[in-house]
């Protein structure tokens, strides 16, 4: 039997619809619509084992000098919100939290993965040797895990390369546009005592979207050279038919299938017709089913509240 901690090390990518169109004449339609909304958990990285075996006779820290000064920053990060009450130091981790919850759950999902910790295109370890990934028998393979009651296995991969092909540019632009704007921040560093927080906040978002960027070119390369696969997970279906959401009703526009009709001509679709899927109440049942870690749960929260604001009916 698989334990916890080394469930957590399996490399594999897990797909938790949160929204879909209630139209089922519209499924053919649903990888491809604003509305139909997936979360997904990244775990592509090698396991520990083998990055420490890559690292063992260099000078360097494990996983690198960017990995290290990342364990850095979110320890100092963390620090800030250890603060006593009344210090500027735990105003500015409130303020950068409600921040956090404001940046679209797609970047920060995607810019947890890093490339120089997964599996390499051409070769199947860190270091960049072993065998070729023409050894099909030998080939790294990641199962991107998907609820068969709800995706097909086509449809899981389809939305996946939709959402990488999506955020691309996008993380591009807002790399670049971050990186432009840092500079007009020197007049902070005059302030005293209290550091130059927006020219911080710059260099966060945009490299940010750096790595969002990046990852999202990773993940386009493993999907292009077959090292992602489907897999249906009958726990996962399980988890969304127990805590399935009450349906709501129908909009008079759905009822009506002249309206229906035209709408679907024209390939709009109203958020009215968008269902959730997804509920907080299934989270912790999905922590505890795949072994995630306790940061995976605000992760999962932050997306099915954002889903709840896009597809909330306009007036």
């Amino acid at each position: 039997m698989v334990s916890p901690k080394d469930l957590r090390s399996v490399q594999r990518i897990i797909s938790f619809p949160i929204t879909r169109l209630r139209n089922p004449s519209s499924v053919l339609h649903d990888s491809h619509h604003k509305n139909a909304l997936t979360f997904y958990q990244f775990q592509v990285h090698l396991p520990k084992s083998r990055l420490e075996d890559a690292s063992q006779s260099s000078w360097k820290p494990k996983g690198g000098w960017i990995h290290w000064a990342q364990s850095k920053a979110s320890s100092t990060w963390a620090g800030f919100g250890q603060a006593p009450e009344g210090n500027w130091k735990l105003k500015v981790f409130r303020m950068g939290e409600r921040l956090v919850d404001r940046i679209d759950y797609e970047e920060l999902a995607l810019k947890g993965v890093d490339p120089a910790m997964g599996p390499t295109i051409f070769h199947l370890d860190a270091r960049g040797k072993g065998t070729d990934e023409t050894n099909e028998k030998q080939k790294v393979m990641i199962r991107l895990l998907y609820p068969p009651s709800i995706q097909s296995a086509e449809s899981s991969l389809a939305q996946l390369r939709q959402l990488i092909r999506t955020r691309e540019p996008r993380h591009k632009k807002g790399f670049l546009t971050w990186m432009i704007i840092a500079p007009f921040t020197a007049p902070f560093m005059i302030i005293p005592i209290i550091p130059n927080l927006p020219f911080f906040f710059c260099v966060w978002r945009s490299w940010s979207h750096y790595r969002a960027y990046r990852a999202s070119q990773y993940l386009a390369a493993l999907i292009e050279h077959g090292h992602v696969t489907s897999a249906p997970s009958p726990g996962l279906d399980a988890i969304y038919e127990k805590y399935a959401p009450k349906p709501a009703p129908l909009t008079s526009s759905s009822q009506n299938p002249t309206s229906s009709h035209n709408s679907h001509n024209s390939s709009q679709s109203t958020i009215e017709d968008v269902e959730m899927l997804l509920t907080r109440d299934a989270v912790p049942a999905i922590i505890s089913t795949f072994s995630l870690e306790e940061s995976a749960a605000s992760d999962m929260y932050r997306a099915i509240e954002q889903a709840q604001v896009r597809t909330k009916p306009t007036k």
